[in-house]
């Protein structure tokens, strides 16, 4: 089996800002022209994360929402009492529980994935950046 693998920076705005990566994961995907295997994709940041979602606007809002009530911005964590300057302590563990990478199969050249969902990069830090992906493709 040969493995490629791709990077890819995004730039991101912060604030649960969330980025359709699909087409760019596809795209490596192709100029391997493996058959089958697997593809892994990694965010090389703690405070942010690799998901699959149904990416249509409602999802996105409620995306946001959702981590805004589960690990609020909160001053009193302690990375942003015992690092001056630092507000991020909620991206970090929002990071954390997401995670950094999935692993999607493909057959035929092409990722299998369902119908409806696509594979995007959540920024939850509290300021614009660029991230910086791995996309490791297993194949034959």
């Amino acid at each position: 089996m040969a493995v490629k693998t791709v990077p890819l920076k995004v730039d991101m705005r912060g604030g649960t800002h969330i980025e359709n990566v699909t087409k760019q994961v596809q795209d490596a995907l192709a100029g391997t022209r493996a058959a089958a295997g697997i593809v892994t994709v990694f965010v090389k940041h703690t405070t942010a994360s690799i998901m699959i979602i149904e990416d249509e606007p409602g999802i996105r809002a409620d995306t946001k929402t959702f981590w805004d009530r589960m690990v609020p911005a909160d001053p009193s964590w302690q990375h942003n009492q015992k690092n001056p300057g630092e507000d991020n302590g909620h991206s970090h563990l929002r990071g954390q529980l997401q995670g950094p990478s999935i692993t999607i199969p493909f057959a035929n050249g092409t990722l299998l994935l369902g119908t409806w969902q696509q594979i995007v990069l959540v920024d939850f830090d509290t300021r614009a950046r660029t991230r910086d992906l791995i996309i490791q493709i297993l194949g034959e």
